[in-house]
């Protein structure tokens, strides 16, 4: 890991984290601390992915990414920020920051940062970047049916219940609301990868490729989000969401609430399913 910085770590402090990495808090021989974490040999191809999404986001300057300090296949060592309360005010920066940072497109739906692997991931779950023409052809083919099938066949989603979301997809052109390019998206903005510093929120931990806006906006609906509504709120003034789009943040939902279900079953399958009925009624 010194290798990675040119400087070499005199102290080292293990940080509680989500399930995917082992992650440190490192103070090296200058008194600089930076952030360190590590990948597990399961997930080839993750810390490459996820220093090319860093520096893909962090390119238009619109919103705050830690900055990529150095990677391998197994290290990556960002820019350390310490944990603050959030604040409305860091809220409505982020909002702002969102909207300018989805404004800066992509090449396509589907494509991955430059330099990216096609091959990369969500949380512990496989996530392939391929392009398409269109929206709807992207997020029925590289998002939700791959988890689909996974679903049905681990018995977290019922055959029934795979037959609505199958249905889904076939009705995608239908309920994706009006034709937008192709977005910049973080592409799992949950609310832990939003990290609260001392006067701005920060983005962390993401799944970078070229997609539909409102699916970040419904990923931080998902868990819910500190000052959700002033992050929102902040958005519209920059970059007004299409009418209709709260209707179709259970559209939005649908791919990672599949994920969590054949990652983590429980109720996940249901919440799925639901999922699917809401954005047919809403269609």
């Amino acid at each position: 890991m010194a290798s990675l910085t040119s400087r070499e770590p005199v102290e080292v402090r293990q940080l509680g984290g989500g399930d995917t990495a082992a992650a440190f808090a490192v103070r090296l021989d200058d008194g600089a601390v930076v952030f360190a974490k590590t990948a597990p040999p399961s997930m080839p191809g993750a810390i490459e992915a996820e220093a090319a999404s860093l520096a893909w986001l962090a390119e238009p300057g619109t919103v705050a990414v830690p900055a990529v300090l150095g990677h391998s296949d197994r290290w990556l060592v960002t820019e350390h920020v310490e944990a603050a309360v959030p604040t409305a005010a860091a809220a409505e920066e982020l909002g702002r920051g969102l909207a300018r940072l989805h404004a800066a497109g992509a090449p396509a739906f589907g494509a991955a940062p430059p330099g990216g692997p096609a091959d990369a991931w969500i949380g512990l779950a496989p996530m392939r970047n391929e392009t398409a023409a269109d929206w709807p052809t992207f997020y029925a083919e590289h998002r939700v049916e791959p988890y689909l099938r996974r679903a049905v066949d681990s018995g977290a989603l019922s055959a029934a219940d795979g037959a609505v979301v199958s249905q889904v997809c076939a009705d995608l052109d239908r309920l994706a609301g009006p034709v937008e390019p192709p977005a910049r998206l973080h592409g799992d903005l949950w609310s832990g990868n939003v990290h609260w510093g001392a006067d701005r929120a920060w983005l962390i931990d993401p799944a970078a490729h070229g997609g539909h806006r409102e699916t970040d906006l419904a990923m931080l609906h998902l868990f819910g989000c500190p000052h959700l509504d002033r992050i929102v709120a902040a958005y519209q003034e920059v970059h007004p969401l299409a009418d209709g789009w709260r209707d179709r943040i259970a559209l939005h939902q649908l791919f990672p609430l599949l994920v969590h279900a054949v990652l983590f079953g429980g109720g996940y399958g249901a919440q799925a399913a639901r999922a699917a009925r809401a954005a047919l009624r809403a269609g």
